[in-house]
């Protein structure tokens, strides 16, 4: 064989041997992008979000309102802003009873003693002013969130008194047209303080209150949140039966009792309707003069048990 011969069967096998290594990385180049496909990122994504989905199922809130704090104090309210304002020391005093109750253990325990309503005798006595200035006040404590709840289902006003518009809530849940109590739940500005709206008003608003569902709805939000206290503002004790009815579910009751006006009548026969609950709190309110502790005009007193004398005042 001559030398041109051997040269050109080297040169041809120098091109096979070139040809395998483009074939071979030509299989190699599509491997590449495969072995890093693992990469379903959006799959993984969507079936994250089911698992997130129970923690929305029950939130604490559903949404959040703005309160305008200047008015509030400008009509007479406890406001965070003016928190050693005179009004705000004579709430100061009259929570502390109802907090250590909220939380006692032991012997001294009260059952359900985080459920507080607050009412009256009869209408016009100032209930809605102490129940939103008494949750506001307590809002103000370090340990402790407030749930504010318009109970007074047929003549529903904390909304009103705070500049909100009117919402779904309570009544809302209890028929079943909301399914979800986070729904209904209204985050403010006040840090820790949450309201749940009257709702829409409904003819069997007194068998609503003392239905099953009533008695899970109550379950349900004093239980979830240990450090939470519930406080109603209830409908007047002498006026309708939703109120007394919403009375035996509560650990403690606040009967406001207007000065000079209400009759120790009247405050006898309402303290009568709420005979079973445990811890009677009475405040004495628009009072023209200054008793001992008092601050401000207001004036307070309170006593436990059925025993409890009413004020002086009244």
């Amino acid at each position: 064989m001559s030398l041109i011969e051997k040269a050109a069967q080297r040169l041809e096998k120098l091109k096979q041997a070139a040809g395998e290594d483009i074939d071979t990385l030509e299989s190699v180049a599509p491997v590449a992008p495969r072995a890093a496909e693992p990469e379903p990122a959006p799959a993984m994504q969507s079936s994250a979000v089911p698992r997130s989905a129970p923690m929305h199922a029950n939130p604490i809130v559903s949404r959040s309102v703005a309160i305008d704090l200047e008015r509030l104090h400008h009509i007479g309210m406890v406001t965070p802003e003016h928190s050693r304002s005179p009004l705000a020391e004579e709430f100061r005093v009259i929570k502390r009873p109802l907090l250590h109750n909220a939380t006692a253990s032991g012997p001294a325990a009260v059952v359900n003693g985080n459920l507080i309503m607050v009412t009256s005798a009869l209408p016009g006595e100032g209930k809605s002013f102490t129940a939103i200035n008494l949750a506001v006040s307590i809002a103000m404590e370090l340990d402790h969130t407030v749930l504010l709840v318009d109970a007074d289902v047929s003549r529903p006003s904390v909304l009103r008194h705070l500049g909100l518009a009117p919402e779904r809530g309570l009544m809302d849940v209890l028929t079943g047209d909301v399914d979800d109590l986070g729904d209904v739940l209204l985050r403010t500005n006040i840090e820790k303080l949450s309201i749940l709206p009257a709702g829409m008003p409904h003819p069997r608003a007194t068998e609503l209150l003392a239905s099953d569902s009533m008695n899970q709805l109550l379950e349900q939000i004093a239980k979830r949140y240990p450090d939470r206290i519930i406080v109603f503002d209830s409908p007047p004790l002498l006026v309708t039966t939703e109120a007394r009815v919403l009375a035996t579910h509560m650990g403690q009751i606040v009967v406001v009792v207007e000065a000079e006006r209400t009759t120790q009548g009247s405050v006898r026969q309402a303290l009568g309707t709420i005979d079973a609950c445990p811890v009677k709190l009475m405040v004495l309110n628009k009072s023209r003069r200054a008793g001992a502790g008092s601050y401000y005009g207001y004036g307070y007193g309170y006593g436990y048990g059925a025993e409890a004398s009413p004020p002086q005042a009244a």
